[in-house]
């Protein structure tokens, strides 16, 4: 037997401390089922290159509840430890076990899955435990130890009768953590830490029926015999091959990892790359609405196969967040935190490695299959917007998938839209003219009107249009966007034949002061317009630079130029060539005059669904006392 003091200095205590202080007292069992999966791989490479001369076999962790006695018990088949190495490992915590046996075995260890750090990771223990006993025997012909701690420095270590090789970590739970000795929180914390840790866990048994036999008779009684229960899955979809992978199999995973999500994704991306990094995962869109308050923390991320966090900012570019799936590197520590991500170089380089992938994955599908693309659109189009927007080398490969549906469902691409505009919707100045409605249902009646003239009319409806235009604009110096609301139609697109008016000169002044007298100056400006005499009389419309700065502000662009309350600025245009433009001219009687400009207003404001409250009801008592 020996006994003395645990080897814990102020250089090896800081790190512990600075690891465990802030965290949930939970991860004890994520750390301590680590280091067992990292002594059965261990176990697993020393086999494989002939080091270790025992079988491998089937080695699984077995996690046991004692509530009766206040204890849980961790126990692998693994590597084990001698008498010696106890002392090394676990009484002088400075070391670290695998960090040694890395540097011993670094060229065949280097795809070996070791996850590492067995030193610091054993002590989070003592979170939960009151005392702590370790049962352990190595694989190599030596006796097996005894080591047991009360979370003191003070421990003992004595040989023990243990003949199979492994280890068994016994907690003596203390009496604040007791909810550690109940069945569903065990559950609960295997399900989250070690869903997909790469070697088998138990924990406990179920029963499970044998199959039938094909030659057995009518009556015969299944029979039900006891099994392990398998909580994780210890070869999850992320560690295959694409090529060892079906559709289906993708679906299931999903599935798998989201089991209250009842629709399938519309696609996935799997990501596999080993320099300059070591990453693997699987990335799932799923259907997206135009909201951008979706829920995110929805990608989980692993260290070999261990869960660490679902906070996966500064590692997947900030436009992915709201996909769902997994990603798991080896080159992201068990403890992450948001200075550890801002200041690593590496995770900078898996974000961007994480963003090309997706571009290239994107483009693949446009390419092989552009009717579903096209389809799925607007299911993902707000992800992809916002990547444009937000991640330069995404907007420099955009240009080969994103496309721009119109209110017809037809879809472009940038280029293609250009090619198709070139010869019929230009500027006064020779710009490309992008008409678009934000609003299918609302702007219906503009987009009537563009549509009777040959336009192409886009539908660009998601929260964040007007910055992604601006952006649009600022990169293609030919190209304008003007909402087709923006103006009357004809000043929109340069025409070479124009309108001649009916009004003279003196005619649309007067007309013009009529209007300014009944009209409020405040909100509205007086535009008087030839236009074709079937076109509607009154028009209102929002100048295009007005309405996209009130957007911008709205959806948060606007608070940095100070424009959180900008003003609603409207022209109304009037039509110098319809009947009710001469008509309210010629109209000597102030009050008819008046009637006529209230109702012809109130009915333009209604088609652009500025018509509410008091005003809306005063319109339709007015309109029911015209019908009598």
């Amino acid at each position: 037997m020996s006994s003395g003091k645990i080897n814990v200095s102020v250089e090896n205590i800081f790190p512990l401390i600075k690891k465990f202080l802030y965290s949930d007292h939970e991860i004890f069992l994520r750390e301590l089922i680590s280091n067992g999966t990292d002594a059965t791989l261990k176990l697993k490479h020393l086999t494989s290159i002939g080091e270790a001369k025992v079988e491998y076999g089937n080695p699984k962790i077995e996690v046991k509840i004692d509530k009766e006695n206040k204890k849980l018990h961790l126990i692998d088949e693994g590597i084990g430890m001698t008498m010696e190495e106890v002392e090394k490992y676990i009484n002088q915590i400075a070391f670290s076990g695998a960090e040694e046996f890395l540097e011993k075995y670094k060229d065949s260890a280097k795809d070996s899955g070791i996850i590492g750090h067995f030193g610091l990771g054993f002590y989070s223990a003592f979170m939960v435990a009151s005392k702590v006993e370790i049962i352990t025997k190595s694989y190599k012909d030596e006796p097996a130890a005894h080591w047991t701690c009360d979370g003191s420095p003070e421990f003992t270590l004595v040989a023990h009768d243990k003949t199979a090789r492994g280890t068994e970590i016994i907690l003596h739970i203390a009496e604040d953590s007791l909810e550690f000795l109940e069945d569903f929180k065990i559950r609960e914390l295997l399900k989250k830490y070690n869903k997909f840790m790469p070697v088998p866990i138990k924990f406990g048994t179920k029963k499970e029926t044998l199959p039938k036999p094909e030659d057995a008779p009518e009556d015969f009684k299944a029979e039900e015999i006891e099994v392990d229960n398998i909580i994780n899955n210890p070869n999850p979809a992320w560690t295959k091959t694409p090529a060892e992978l079906k559709d289906e199999d993708y679906k299931d995973f999903y599935r798998e990892l989201y089991p209250m999500q009842f629709e399938d994704p519309l696609f996935h991306i799997h990501l596999n790359v080993d320099y300059p990094f070591n990453l693997t995962g699987i990335l799932y869109f799923p259907k997206m609405s135009s909201d951008l308050q979706v829920q995110k923390d929805k990608i989980q991320l692993y260290q070999n196969q261990v869960y660490v966090t679902d906070n996966v900012e500064g590692i997947v570019p900030e436009f992915l967040v709201m996909l769902r799936g997994v990603i798991d590197s080896p080159d992201i520590p068990l403890n992450v935190s948001r200075s550890y991500l801002q200041s690593d170089g590496n995770v900078k380089k898996i974000s961007n490695y994480i963003t090309r992938k997706v571009a290239d994955k994107l483009k693949s599908l446009f390419n092989e299959n552009r009717a579903d693309f096209e389809q799925k659109w607007n299911d993902i189009k707000i992800v992809l917007e916002y990547g444009m927007l937000s991640e330069d080398k995404f907007y420099e490969k955009a240009g080969d998938f994103v496309l721009y549906p119109t209110v017809e469902d037809k879809f472009y691409t940038l280029a293609e839209l250009k090619e198709t505009l070139k010869d019929k919707q230009t500027d006064k100045n020779g710009k490309l003219v992008v008409l678009y409605a934000s609003n299918k249902e609302a702007q219906h009646g503009y987009i009537d009107i563009a549509k009777e003239k040959g336009y192409e009319v886009l539908l660009l409806d998601s929260p964040i249009v007007s910055h992604l235009i601006q952006k649009l604009e600022s990169d293609n110096e030919n190209l304008s966007f003007v909402r087709v609301d923006s103006d009357h139609i004809d000043k929109i697109i340069q025409k070479e034949e124009t309108t001649i008016s009916k009004l003279s000169d003196e005619e649309a002044t007067q007309l013009k002061t009529v209007l300014e007298e009944l009209v409020p100056k405040t909100t509205y400006t007086v535009q008087l317009e030839p236009m074709d005499s079937h076109a509607a009389p009154f028009i209102i419309t929002q100048p295009e630079f007005m309405r996209r700065m009130k957007e911008m502000s709205q959806s948060g662009g606007g608070g940095m130029f100070g424009m959180g309350n900008f003003p609603e600025m409207y022209n109304l245009v009037v039509n110098t060539n319809s009947t009710l433009a001469t008509t309210i001219l010629a109209t000597e009687d102030k009050t008819v005059q008046e009637h006529l400009v209230k109702q012809a207003m109130d009915l333009a404001k209604i088609s652009q669904g500025l018509l509410k409250g008091e005003e809306l009801t005063a319109f339709v008592k007015r309109s029911f006392e015209m019908i009598k």
